[in-house]
This record gives structure tokens, C-alpha cells and sequence, in this order.
């Protein structure tokens, strides 16, 4: 399937309705057409990895195409440079997770730009660094504890942050590390007990949504 054919697919499976939806749950609407997640799998599966078609996805600045486009580039042929130019065109917190947690959290310079971007002050940028430590805690079987550590210092710097997209994803972060394994656990809980001495009503937000989650019985059961 090429350029110009899955251009023509999404316009075939707009849906205002969806559309309308996605404004409820702080989407932009932007050149949006509502095309289903499940739906844009399907097409990605069909496509298969293709680099140069994801970069030509991505230049045509459709919502549906960031996306699309996320699921079918090769990471492994993704560079330092489109990492910072796409994450710039970061317009939606979908289009964010989708492309950090399908794509960036996969290639080399995933644990350098959590950290790069968690200290960048543009919202989507800021919260693209923070949800790349959540996918990378997930994702990254390989990866060494204090590689997660160096992450914790950055969660309770940035935690005073009150942009709804930013706080949601510095707590997200803080949750994924902790439910890791036992010694990261100890080391988010004690960093939330921290953040929730800090005089700031998203810190405390934070804090104690992660402590309510890594301290509970399940989490520990698991861990343990």
C-alpha cells in the first residue's frame, strides 16, 4: 500500500462523530479524521515497516498519518535529528504516547531524550520525555536500574509542573519505575514521599496517586 493510497484509505474511514469525541478527551481536532486506533493497526499491519513511507506519512501533517506512521517506521533506522524534528510537531498527548511508546522508546537515543526532553518547557515535548521513562520501564528488559534512577531527580524537579498533560505523564513515569522491580520500587516511593513535601498542589497530585499505586498490596505481592 503507498502514500497516496492509505491518503485515501483514512479519508474513507473519516468519522465526525469520533472526531467530535477525541475534542472531549483533549485531542486536537486539527486535520483529525477520526480514524480508530484498531483500525490504524490494521493498516500498519498491512503495510509493514516501511521508513521512507513513515517520513512521507509524517510530512503530510494528518493526525491519523503522525500515527500511522509511528507504527510503521524501522527504529532502528530512525535518527537523533527525526526524534527532534517530529517531536516538535507533537500537537495532541495521542500522537505523543503513540509515537513515544511505538516507535522512540525502541531506538538508541530513547534513555538520552527522556531525559533531554523531560527538562524542554513545550508541553507536548516535555511530556513526550516523560512518557518515554514509562515505555522504557515496560519496555526495556535490558536496560540496567541505574538507568531508571537517573530518571528520578528529573520526576521530582519537574513534578511542580501543573499542565494537566505534563503532571498525568510525570506521574505515569514515576508509577512505571516503580513497578519495575523491588529496588526501583523503594527508590519511586521514597522520591514520591518527597515530591509530596513540596509546597505545590500538582507535586502533591502526583505523590500521592504513585504512593497509593507502588505501596499497595497488589504491586507489592507482584514484586516481591
Amino acid at each position: 500500500m503507498q502514500y497516496n493510497e492509505i491518503l485515501r484509505k483514512l479519508q474513507s474511514l473519516t468519522d465526525p462523530k469520533a472526531v467530535e469525541d477525541m475534542v472531549r478527551f483533549g485531542i486536537n481536532p486539527k486535520n483529525t479524521y477520526g480514524v480508530s486506533i484498531p483500525n490504524l493497526r490494521m493498516i500498519a499491519k498491512e503495510v509493514g515497516r516501511n521508513h521512507l513511507l513513515a517520513k512521507q506519512l509524517w510530512s503530510s501533517g494528518i493526525h491519523e498519518a503522525y500515527i500511522l506512521a509511528c507504527m510503521v517506521d524501522n527504529p532502528a533506522m530512525v535518527t537523533e535529528k527525526q526524534m527532534d524534528n517530529w517531536v516538535k510537531d507533537f500537537d495532541s498527548w495521542d500522537v505523543c504516547d503513540q509515537c513515544c511508546s511505538n516507535l522512540f522508546d525502541k531506538t538508541e537515543f530513547a534513555h538520552q531524550k527522556a531525559v533531554e526532553w523531560s527538562k524542554r518547557n513545550e508541553e507536548f515535548v516535555k511530556r513526550g520525555g516523560f512518557v518515554l521513562m514509562a515505555a522504557l520501564s515496560v519496555h526495556d528488559k535490558k536496560a540496567k536500574d541505574e538507568e531508571f534512577l537517573k530518571f528520578l531527580p528529573t520526576i521530582k524537579k519537574e513534578s511542580t509542573d501543573d499542565r494537566n498533560f505534563v503532571k498525568k505523564a510525570v506521574n505515569w513515569a514515576l508509577r512505571q519505575i516503580g513497578k519495575r522491580n523491588i529496588k526501583l520500587n523503594k527508590e519511586a516511593v521514597k522520591t514520591a514521599k518527597e515530591i509530596q513535601r513540596i509546597d505545590s498542589k500538582s507535586a502533591k497530585w502526583i505523590a500521592s496517586d504513585a504512593l497509593r499505586e507502588l505501596t499497595s498490596d497488589g504491586v507489592q505481592k507482584r514484586l516481591r
